[in-house]
């Protein structure tokens, strides 16, 4: 299992870790609403994001690409809630006011974000499949990528957390703060319009 482990992990950080629907939101709730304020919204991202891991540790995700009319419409619902969640970051208030009067977006939030991320069924799925732990025994194998990659979920994604509230000390200026929002918001949509394509 070792050396299976290390690849797995290897192949895990980057594509999981790297910007997307659910880490690029992360930031952006760090940076808007600051890491105290942001925890429900992040147990929700890995939460979701788990959930994601489970629908494709159990098949349940090859069974829904065989209905084309219902990934049409799991997309179209994924992509408006997602463009939502871009409209709350974008005009959240800047960190210093946040602190006063904003509300960060909930664990509910999160969950609904990671689960209708693209991203995270495409890089979960090619994670999973593409490694096997522990050979001959397909229940533990699963038990382990599992156990596994939910730690990468929740490693990854609290990192983004604190990369964004990092960033808020440097944008706690309403104008900087308000652009930075902005930029979040953008690249949000961005990774969203790269997924879906």
């Amino acid at each position: 299992m070792g050396n299976g482990l290390v690849v797995l992990l290897l192949a895990a950080f980057p594509l999981m870790g790297s910007p997307g629907p659910a880490t690029l939101s992360t930031a952006a709730i760090g940076s808007a609403f600051g890491i105290a304020k942001g925890v429900n919204y992040l147990v929700g991202i890995i939460a979701g994001t788990t959930t994601v891991l489970g629908l494709i540790a159990t098949g349940v995700t090859g069974l829904i690409l065989t209905q084309p009319g219902l990934v049409n419409a799991i997309t179209v619902l994924a992509i408006c809630y997602i463009l939502y969640l871009a409209y709350k970051i974008a005009t959240a208030p800047a960190l210093s006011i946040a602190d006063k009067t904003g509300k960060a977006p909930s664990f509910v939030s999160g969950y609904l974000l990671a689960v209708a991320n693209p991203k995270a069924f495409a890089a979960i799925g090619a994670v999973y499949s593409g490694s096997v732990l522990i050979p001959g025994d397909v229940v533990l194998d699963a038990a382990a990528k599992l156990i596994a990659l939910t730690l990468v979920i929740i490693v990854v994604n609290s990192a983004w957390l604190v990369f964004g509230s990092a960033l808020s000390s440097v944008l706690s200026d309403p104008r900087k703060g308000h652009i930075a929002n902005m930029i979040f918001a953008l690249l949000l949509i961005g990774s969203v319009v790269l997924a879906v394509i």
